[in-house]
């Protein structure tokens, strides 16, 4: 085996992919596209009081350089020389909000991560500012005012956290997102680290203008951010610093190597999956659920419940491309959830062993709204509900109507695609952790009802962040040219069930989403009050007959109306 990867000589490009769940730093042949190594940690997550998501920036970072030296580790074992890696891009999971110092270089409060509900009274304070017929916030950022979005997290930090005011006042505070705060960290720290974010990240803060693809006054002056804590925008593809992290001392051979490539991951995952045509989808199964599609060099506004974000800018004078996002807060997060809180599983891998034994859910429905309900809904008073139960549903069922939750949300979200777009998808191009379970793939085929593609190699947020930074000027050993991509080879899954009966089971999901909505009340959360009508982790609820009875006094006419509009 080491005789055969003696033969890979070409340059090297490294990744470090740092999602939600987990982080990963990943090497590929620039040539060939093939991955050679990789490392994976997984990343705590801790809720502190209901419906809030932190996590330790430190952890973070000290994920990154664990994976990192464990690569170079397992590389040398395969006789492939670490110099050879030429270039480093990251990939990060968006929106989740991290102020630090930069004279010492600590976090000063832990990172607030995107599923964070905590700011749910901030945004309702915050809309009451917005005149009803000029929603310039979502105008200018493409994003509806959501707890999702990082100014929110900012201006709760601002608000509630002395140390950040402090640092503020003194001019010693950073914020950035998570690429933001490991390029910082990466290139010197405290020592000369490079404060800047990408456009991708940028887009997802609501404080940037994605037209002029410049930090916007009038946002920042609306949210009452100080513009001299926001890092510097640059593109997703060019020289920001060179590696500084000669303390470790494995990893310390790659000093100097250059950070050359930041991409928020799904737009990473884009670029992995060369989506570079207008109309080409991809979505991406993590902690989350994300489908984007390319739009090209212009901004399409959703009136279906989508996002316009920045796609890439792959060069400081190459074009900009924007993308149409639909959001899912919880997919993996939901298998997790089952592993940590319920214990009917050891391992995520579990959850496809008991979907199989049962091959149904037996009219088990769940709905895993834990932080609301995003695309295409935006609804933040829905929670989590498991409904039509009766004394044979087991655990099993609950496995496979879990799956088809992740699969029932990504329907939603393409119905709505294709509802802006007027091009139905012909098919569906996949990546992430959760596409090696073979039953979901085939159950997401069978429920959108078009055939499902995924690449054989599945690290394609990594791969995206590699061709980026590969690709930088002054780097030039990743080609973007369509001639030079490497083929892909996939893995194609076809519709199994006949159309009538996707219909039916959908239209049961959406019965159950309805019930979903109106758990909350408008008390705020931000006090750490749980606002919620259960004492069940996560706001969890399991539904039985009762909830016809319950749910209907929580749901205004008006969301009802909503509803129906989502439902025809």
């Amino acid at each position: 085996m080491a005789a055969a990867k003696k033969a890979v000589l070409g340059p090297l490009v490294g990744a470090v992919d740092q999602g939600t769940s987990s982080t990963r730093f990943l090497v590929f042949n620039s040539k060939t596209a093939e991955l050679l190594s990789h490392h994976q940690v997984e990343i705590k997550q801790e809720f502190p009081r209901e419906g809030w998501v932190e996590q330790d920036p430190k952890e973070i970072l000290q994920s990154v350089y664990e994976c990192i030296e464990k690569t170079c580790e397992k590389l040398g074992q395969l006789n492939i020389d670490i110099s050879n890696i030429k270039a480093i891009g990251v990939s990060n999971q968006r929106e989740t909000t991290v102020v630090w110092d930069k004279l010492t270089g600590e976090p000063l409060y832990n990172a607030v991560v995107w599923l964070d509900l905590r700011t749910q009274s901030t945004v309702e304070n915050l809309s009451k500012r917005i005149p009803g017929n000029n929603n310039f916030v979502k105008s200018k950022t493409g994003l509806p005012l959501s707890t999702y979005f990082s100014a929110v997290k900012l201006r709760w930090l601002l608000d509630n956290v002395r140390k950040v005011q402090r640092a503020v006042e003194e001019d010693r505070a950073l914020f950035g997102t998570i690429d933001s705060w490991l390029i910082w960290s990466l290139t010197g720290g405290a020592n000369g680290g490079v404060h800047c974010t990408d456009v991708t990240n940028a887009s997802r803060t609501m404080l940037f203008n994605i037209h002029s693809l410049e930090w916007d006054k009038e946002l920042c002056e609306f949210f009452e951010i100080p513009m001299k804590i926001l890092p510097n925008v640059r593109s997703s593809s060019e020289i920001y610093g060179l590696m500084k992290i000669s303390h470790s001392l494995k990893a310390g051979a790659l000093e100097g190597v250059p950070i050359s490539g930041c991409l928020g991951d799904q737009s990473a995952a884009l670029v992995g999956q060369m989506c570079f045509q207008d109309g080409q989808a991809k979505n991406t199964y993590g902690t989350g659920c994300f489908l984007l599609c390319n739009t090209g060099r212009k901004c399409v506004f959703s009136e279906h419940g989508l996002l316009t974000t920045v796609a890439y800018k792959l060069g400081r004078d190459k074009p900009v491309y924007y993308a149409l996002e639909g959001s899912v807060a919880i997919a993996g997060a939901v298998i997790r959830w089952l592993r940590d809180n319920l214990g009917i599983i050891q391992t995520s891998e579990e959850i496809e062993k008991l979907a199989k034994e049962v091959g149904t859910s037996y009219g088990c429905y769940f709905v895993p709204a834990f932080s609301g309900l995003y695309a295409p809904y935006w609804e933040p008073s829905a929670r989590g509900i498991i409904c039509g139960l009766t004394q044979f549903t087991n655990k099993c069922h609950i496995a496979f109507a879990a799956l088809e939750a992740v699969c029932f949300q990504t329907r939603e979200i393409l119905d709505a695609m294709n509802r802006d777009c007027g091009i139905p998808l012909s098919h569906l191009q996949v990546d992430g952790g959760m596409t090696n379970n073979k039953i979901l793939m085939q159950l997401q085929a069978d429920i959108l009802y078009i055939p499902v593609v995924k690449p054989s190699m599945p690290e394609t947020t990594a791969l995206g962040a590699a061709m980026a930074a590969g690709a930088a000027e002054g780097v030039g050993v990743w080609s973007l040219e369509p001639e030079d991509l490497s083929a892909v080879t996939m893995e194609r899954f076809e519709p199994q069930i006949n159309a009538e009966e996707s219909e039916i089971r959908y239209s049961t999901w959406k019965k159950a989403v309805m019930k979903s909505v109106g758990w909350v009340t408008t008390q705020s959360s931000e006090s750490g009050d749980p606002s919620i009508f259960c004492s069940l982790p996560l706001g969890f609820f399991i539904v039985s007959s009762m909830v016809m009875l319950i749910g209907a006094r929580y749901i205004s006419g008006q969301l009802l109306f909503k509803l129906d509009n989502f439902i025809s």
